[in-house]
């Protein structure tokens, strides 16, 4: 085929040819951070933290994974119907050892979340305890399920 002759790349399909360039990208990508590590600092960790958002009848539930992370380095802010956590995570940086693997990421984040319905931001509450955020989002009166009485 005309592209292996040229690229030298399998001809397994067009499929094969974009799964090559992405594992390329992911290695410049890794090349680049060892190289530059500052300069790519909390762009590695994807989306971070992690969370699940609950519902009950009276509130929205969020919990979010922060290992690492300390109470005096959060920010937790609700808009409307939106909430936001950002903060940093600082991982000691070893400049004398030899990095095997680096997965554990540090530097600034930050996560907002559409909430589904309306909330009383007066209420709203956050505890964090063994590494695990969760922000208890009390819903407005309005939000609330009303139970209708039949006569």
């Amino acid at each position: 085929m005309f592209t292996r002759g040229l690229w030298n790349l399998p001809t397994h399909g067009l499929r094969s040819h974009f799964d090559e360039l992405d594992r390329m990208r992911r290695h410049l990508d890794q090349v680049f951070r060892q190289v530059e590590p500052s300069r790519f600092a909390g762009r590695g960790a994807g989306v971070f933290p992690l969370v699940n958002l609950t519902e009950t009848a009276e509130a929205y539930v969020l919990r979010a994974e922060l290992p690492g992370v300390a109470a005096e380095n959060l920010d937790i802010q609700t808009m409307g119907r939106n909430i936001t956590i950002s903060g940093e995570r600082m991982i000691e940086v070893e400049p004398s050892a030899k990095y095997h693997r680096r997965e554990r990421e540090s530097g600034r984040f930050s996560r907002a979340i559409a909430l589904p319905g309306d909330i009383d931001r007066d209420r709203v509450s956050a505890v964090l305890k063994d590494g695990v955020l969760q922000v208890t989002i009390p819903k407005a009166e309005a939000a609330k399920p009303r139970k209708i009485e039949i006569k």
